[in-house]
């Protein structure tokens, strides 16, 4: 697990424009806590955390400078713009190396289920118990050739080395349904119409004497032979 080193600015005006003017300063208004300390207000730079978060996944381990002494920390909460997605504000968690503690960990799913098998994804992370300074990015969870009934539940994730599950080992993670057969999806549209009140239209019976591939000409007059056309002509 990488370890990024950001330079932080203790903060001592708060509320919404003091926020605001740190953001447009190219910071990150954030608070650190643990360890029994008082929570310490601070600001990160925006660009570096960012690229933390990105290269280090939602656990970085961060090395928090402030006035020239250095703490480990982890991300435990970050609030972003709906819209923008710009980071507003940072939780930060004190961490000592050697401490185990408990996070949520990113399932990253690999290989393709069997062809008639369809995975229908119930956990996007699990919760796990692992040193601090050793904690995954992601957990990779392999469905190759899974079968319909071939469900995976928690507890059959391979965790990391040295981790602890702590999600219910019987929570399911993904499960695999049988892919419909055509009979079965034209009953459902049969049942889904007719719950809706829309009825099928019946194919039209082809007209007596006219098969198909046969054109109908012009109408003929039956007293000349001729058709209508050929007789206003004349």
């Amino acid at each position: 697990m990488a370890d990024f080193r950001l330079v932080a600015e203790a903060r001592t005006e708060f509320g919404k424009g003091s926020a605001r003017r740190t953001r447009r300063a190219g910071r990150i208004p954030a608070v650190l806590y643990g360890h029994g300390q008082d929570v310490v207000h601070l600001s990160l730079p925006a660009r570096e955390f960012a690229a933390a978060l990105r290269n280090g996944g939602s656990n970085a381990l961060i090395t928090v400078v402030l006035d020239g002494e250095e703490q480990l920390a982890l991300t435990k909460a970050v609030q972003r713009d709906p819209l923008t997605r710009v980071h507003e504000h940072v939780d930060l968690l004190l961490v000592r190396r050697g401490e185990r503690t408990t996070v949520d960990v990113p399932i990253v799913v690999v290989g393709e289920p069997g062809i008639d098998a369809i995975p229908n994804h119930q956990l996007n992370t699990v919760s796990i118990e692992a040193d601090a300074t050793n904690l995954p990015d992601t957990i990779e969870v392999d469905v190759t050739g899974r079968t319909a009934g071939q469900n995976i539940t928690a507890g059959d994730i391979v965790l990391p080395r040295g981790s602890t599950l702590i999600t219910d080992p019987e929570a399911l993670v993904i499960g695999f349904l049988g892919a419909p057969t055509a009979e079965a999806l034209e009953a459902e549209l049969a049942e889904a119409e007719a719950e809706a009140g829309i009825e099928r239209e019946e194919s039209a019976p082809a007209e007596e004497g006219v098969g198909q591939g046969d054109v109908v000409g012009e109408p003929v007059d039956q007293g000349s032979g001729e058709s209508m056309d050929s007789a206003e002509k004349g």
